[in-house]
């Protein structure tokens, strides 16, 4: 194989997320979850390892991605990529630093823009869906609220090495200027954070960056790396795969309360899929949190049994959202762990669930519920299969059997988990007359 390409993702839906990219351009992908002891194969032209570090302290998840970064350079990758939140949530510079330290480097390139989903960048102020950072949604993420739109300013506050950034007018002047430029900046700077609105413009950044060693930011560049990347065909390891008959319904799980997911959820139930609704003020009570996961277990595991897809979500009620908000500042708890201890009860619901029915068939709504539930499901990884939305693929989970959808809270239409669990129903059939995917 001439080139592998490494990545660092600092969540589950993220690692997915680039997968896609990449997997749409004809790469075979592989996700696979950090462990310090797990071993790397070069089994796919893509290896990406998913730290699940979003929401970790600075220090644990520069330990993280330092880790990761080792594993993959001992395979060796000939390029890597760090990818991030595509509005800068997270332990952006520690990680970038990380990724940098354990391979030696001293330069990255940084492109956040994700122009299909929304999120563009010019004159190094970033915008989603037209509305800058601070005016965005994310202004009012519990755990990493966005207050300003400067990336160059969001970035070097998290970091003691230099940032700059390269404006539209030099990226549209064609991928030989941007490359010079690049050189010139590499001279005076670690992080070269690139404009792009288009996906014309990742095209270009693409051609002109295609040889630097460390790339980092959202998934979007993936799509078009491929292009200027020469790789050898990996076969499939999903040939012989067939997965057991399951006549079981899908499980959604919905763990997000962002507007996309709310309405996906609202449309979903409107469909007439049974919801389990989760009440999250229990989780802070072990008496009330074993009963509401045993009559939720039961309700879910009643429901998948008789063939019907099943919706478990926690109650994304804004009154009792903010009850649980009152109740855990009342306990002295933050929210990033009352969202924590809910991912958890909905873990604990669905792998029970899972283990009693041999449920084949998992859509996961939520970058911290999808790897909570990965992990206590034993899922090691995954194979990237198709692209459902943009960003969003289906996968074959390796560990545990079975197909999986995890998305991020802020991705997709509001169809998107009608569309999802269909998706798995006829992906299941083709795989099991043994169509390739």
């Amino acid at each position: 194989m001439n080139n592998i390409i490494g990545v660092v993702a600092d969540d589950t839906t993220g690692a997915n997320d680039i997968g896609i990219m990449f997997s749409k351009n004809g790469c075979t992908v592989k996700v696979v979850a950090f462990n310090e002891e797990m071993t790397l194969q070069k089994d796919a032209n893509v290896i990406i390892v998913d730290t699940d570090s979003r929401l970790d302290s600075p220090d644990l998840s520069y330990q993280k991605v330092f880790q990761a970064t080792k594993k993959l350079a001992d395979l060796p990758c000939t390029r890597y990529f760090n990818k991030t939140c595509s509005v800068f949530r997270g332990n952006i510079g520690k990680e970038f630093d990380a990724m940098l330290d354990a391979l030696q480097e001293d330069f990255a390139v940084v492109v956040l823009a994700f122009p299909k989903n929304g999120r563009k960048t010019v004159k190094g102020i970033h915008t989603v869906h037209g509305q800058k950072l601070e005016d965005s949604e994310f202004a009012h993420d519990p755990v990493h609220p966005m207050k300003q739109s400067s990336l160059v300013s969001i970035l070097q506050e998290q970091t003691n090495r230099p940032v700059t950034c390269i404006h539209l007018d030099t990226v549209r002047k064609g991928a030989a200027a941007l490359k010079e430029e690049i050189e010139k900046q590499k001279e005076y700077f670690t992080y070269c954070i690139i404009d792009a609105e288009l996906q014309s413009d990742l095209t270009i950044i693409a051609e002109a960056a295609n040889e630097i060693k460390v790339l980092a930011g959202s998934s979007a560049l993936g799509e078009e790396l491929p292009k200027f990347i020469p790789m050898d065909p990996v076969d499939s390891p999903l040939e012989s795969v067939q997965l057991k008959d399951d006549p079981n319904g899908v499980l959604i799980v919905s763990g997000s309360l962002t507007p996309q997911t709310r309405e996906q959820t609202a449309l979903l139930i409107d469909s007439g899929c049974p919801a389990v609704v989760v009440d999250s003020r229990s989780v802070f009570s072990p008496i009330e949190r074993k009963i509401e996961l045993e009559k939720s277990l039961k309700d879910v595991i009643r429901q998948l049994k008789n063939g019907r897809d099943v919706l478990l979500m926690a109650d994304n009620n804004p009154e009792i959202v903010q009850q649980t908000k009152q109740i855990g500042q009342e306990d002295h708890v933050d929210p990033l762990t009352i969202s924590k201890m809910v991912s958890a009860l909905l873990a604990d619901i669905t792998v029970q669930a899972v283990d009693h029915l041999q449920v084949t068939k998992l859509v996961i709504a939520g970058g911290d519920t999808s790897g909570t539930i990965s992990r206590k499901l034993g899922i090691k990884g995954n194979f990237i299969l198709q692209e459902i939305a943009t960003g969003v693929p289906s996968g074959l989970a390796f560990g545990r059997d079975m197909l999986i959808v995890l998305k991020s809270g802020s991705f997709g239409e509001p169809d998107f988990l009608l569309n999802a669990k269909e998706h798995l129903k006829d992906l299941t059939l083709q795989m099991n007359e043994k169509q390739t995917y």
